[in-house]
């Protein structure tokens, strides 16, 4: 009878002894209990984890914290609800979304994701819910409660990801009410380049021990993003990830950064690896097929309702999705309907960006980058051991090359589908050149290292289609000559002032006045400045002031001023302007700047300006109110460190909006140790000292010492902790 009882009495006892399911709330509290965060003295959150998961918690509740609404705003795009914020003109950019993937699909690659990726998922989504619980003031505009899901969405981390290179009038002109349009009517297909934009990309250099005076390697960390896209972040847990760098806002993994042991910087590439299929379709009793060699195949056709905001009310759109085994149709040339193809793989891509962020040597980089989706990013690279590297592109399709895939091709013949993935050792790359020096400015990898560099002839025409351009033309210059550099040295390199786009344009408009010009009163002083000028930007610079809005003139009446390069030559070159057409640009430049400025003889800091006046995601300006005075200048005429400025409707002056915005220089070795520096600050909240006490700094390129060590966070601690409980 005893056996008996304690045999019944075992369930009750294996029962009792399970361990209580948490709610979603105790979860969160768990969690947090196991997070700290450190805001140190210029509020950069460092962020102590125990588990890689805990570490992603505690990351997404600091980004909520600095700048909940670019998190949401991030989101409310990339899983197609933009037009929920904005209204109906949204609306294509959320189909777009869904044609390459809805949300069952999203879950269905959650689903398939192995199981420490999804914990990072739910680590991200337990953040964001976690400080909107905690935060009740905070109204989401949207999104009102975040799944694991939604990275599957949002798992590159460029500026403007594959998918934005696909133009929504292009898909509106499909799907929308003139569903005839085909893209031929529209020209090229893509949207116009406006020369005058300052240039989307970045810049990256690495320095070998042969260089530096402590003989160790360095790499230079140089995004040129819109200001404040990427906020300055450190991610530490007990399983080995030790991150600091720039994290796109919303995302759980250091973009472009460092750990202890390896750093590595994306530049935009512009590697081939998007490609159009015309496909041959028809209709036969009410269903779509199309022909793929010698059978017709059933076109995919997926309906999809899409909200959209009109005034107070939330509306809906209904849409049919069409597919094709090539990817999504976008778009119609003449009669015939075209795929655009890009890659779409993102538990692998969620997987690529987080493992980079723990490596700790080049074999185990090199590993992660046969992963082979960071799509849209040169990488360059450098480590404790010495090594300095470069990957041009990443994901890159192997093609027949019987097609010429720089025009839409062929969906029919199955010849023309892609043939899976160059690997990394087929692709361009370069591993310890002799230079002692990389960089890549969004530039040809043909001289990324001078004669070290890679040859064309080695490579497919579509692995580097790039032109060169002034960045790289002075990175290489002031590499060339660096040598017993420091950190401090490097920045001052990264910050060199000279501008060789002048030194190919002045020397042109020079000419022209010696030849139309000599004598004329009205252009006469204002030659005599750029005359005199050394090709350099400051702050006290008349003739930066000049050459700027003249390099603009000339490129809105002749053409991209890249094309004066040498290199370029044959790439879309245009006749030279004439004398006379040189001139005239001139005068009207003169002009221009008398109407705007009161005087053509206007130093460059007056003209050129840096500020913050609120958080709001659009940027507005205003010539009444404080400012701090740049003397940078834009990436379009070689400035390294890059300052995009424009003026606006309500301005004349200039506000930079692009450019230098997370910037770090880092040396290898025993110990890492870096400088860095923000545009602006870390807060978007203005009441917040963090939110332009950087401002200055920036624009005199002072960097701060980077705290990473913990003993170093801990005598910069400004406050400590835990993810519910700031200030408590």
């Amino acid at each position: 009878m005893k056996f008996r009882l304690l045999y019944l009495a075992l369930p009750l006892l294996v029962f009792a002894c399970q361990p209580k399911e948490l709610t979603e709330q105790e979860r969160w509290e768990a969690t947090a209990e196991r997070v700290e965060i450190i805001r140190d003295d210029f509020g950069i959150p460092h962020i102590y984890g125990e588990t890689d998961a805990d570490a992603v918690f505690g990351m997404l509740y600091a980004q909520c914290e600095d700048d909940f609404r670019r998190v949401e705003r991030n989101y409310v795009w990339a899983t197609g609800r933009l037009a929920e914020l904005e209204g109906e003109e949204a609306i294509y950019s959320d189909l777009r979304a869904n044609l390459y993937m809805t949300e069952a699909e999203a879950k269905a690659a959650y689903d398939a994701a192995p199981d420490w990726l999804q914990k990072l998922c739910v680590a991200f989504a337990d953040g964001v819910n976690y400080y909107l619980a905690t935060h009740p003031e905070v109204t989401p505009n949207v999104i009102t409660y975040y799944e694991p899901w939604m990275p599957m969405f949002f798992s590159e981390g460029s500026i403007g990801g594959d998918i934005e290179q696909i133009p929504t009038r292009r898909i509106a002109a499909f799907y929308g009410e003139n569903k005839s349009l085909a893209y031929n009517e529209f020209g090229s297909g893509l949207d116009p380049v406006d020369l005058t934009e300052e240039p989307k990309g970045s810049n990256g250099i690495a320095i070998s021990g042969s260089r530096t005076e402590s003989g160790k390697a360095m790499l230079l960390i140089n995004p040129h993003t819109s200001f404040y896209f990427r906020p300055e972040i450190h991610v530490v847990s007990e399983e080995g990830l030790n991150a600091y760098g720039a994290v796109t806002w919303g995302q759980f993994f250091v973009y472009q950064g460092f750990n202890e042991k390896t750093g590595w910087m994306h530049t935009s590439t512009g590697v081939d690896f998007i490609d159009e299929f015309v496909e041959d379709v028809t209709e036969t009793d009410g269903k779509l097929s199309y022909k793929y060699g010698d059978e017709n195949r059933a076109v995919t056709e997926l309906p999809i309702t899409l909200k959209y905001k009109d005034g107070n009310e939330i509306k809906e759109k209904s849409f049919t999705m069409y597919r094709t085994h090539h990817g999504p149709i976008t778009h119609k040339l003449d009669d015939k309907w075209v795929v655009t193809k890009i890659n779409w793989d993102p538990v692998n891509a969620l997987t690529q960006s987080f493992t980079r962020t723990k490596l700790s040597n080049h074999a185990e980089f090199k590993e992660m980058m046969n992963i082979r989706t960071n799509s849209s990013n040169n990488t360059v690279y450098a480590d404790a051991d010495g090594n300095i590297a470069y990957f041009h592109g990443n994901f890159i399709p192997k093609r027949n090359e019987g097609f010429d895939f720089s025009k839409p091709v062929d969906g029919s013949d199955p010849a023309s589908d892609w043939q899976g993935l160059h690997t990394v050792d087929e692709s361009i790359t370069l591993l310890n050149p002799g230079t002692g020096w990389i960089q890549n400015c969004n530039s040809t990898p043909y001289t990324a290292a001078g004669e070290f560099s890679p040859k064309a002839e080695n490579f497919p025409v579509y692995m580097a289609p790039e032109s060169e351009n002034y960045r790289a033309v002075h990175a290489v210059k002031v590499l060339k000559d660096a040598n017993d550099l420091t950190l401090d040295k490097l920045i001052d390199l990264a910050y060199d002032p000279y501008l060789p786009a002048f030194e190919k344009l002045i020397p042109m408009l020079l000419k022209a006045y010696d030849q139309k010009g000599v004598g004329d009163p009205k252009i006469s002083e204002p030659i005599k400045v750029l005359e005199e000028w050394d090709y350099r930007t400051s702050k006290e610079s008349v003739a930066m002031s000049l050459a700027h809005f003249f390099g603009m003139n000339f490129m809105r009446n002749h053409g991209n001023i890249n094309n004066l390069l040498d290199f370029n030559q044959g790439k879309g070159e245009v006749p030279a302007p004439t004398a006379i057409e040189l001139l005239t640009t001139f005068q009207s430049t003169i002009d221009q700047m008398n109407a705007d400025f009161g005087t053509w003889n206007t130093p460059w800091s007056e003209i050129n300006r840096f500020q913050r006046l609120t958080g709001d995601i659009d940027l507005k300006f205003d010539d009444e109110k404080p400012y701090v005075p740049v003397g940078l200048a834009s990436g379009t005429w070689g400035a390294l460190a890059a300052y995009g400025a424009r003026s606006t409707p309500e301005t004349k002056r200039l506000y930079g909006y692009r450019g230098n915005s997370f910037v770090a220089v880092v040396e290898f070795g025993d110990k890492v140790k870096a400088k860095s520096i923000l545009a602006g600050g870390q807060n978007s909240d203005p009441n917040s000292p963090h939110f332009d006490d950087q401002a200055q700094r920036y624009a005199d390129a002072k960097f701060k010492d980077v705290a990473f060590y913990r003993e170093d966070i801990e005598a910069r601690a400004e406050e400590k902790y835990q993810p519910g409980k700031r200030g408590r």
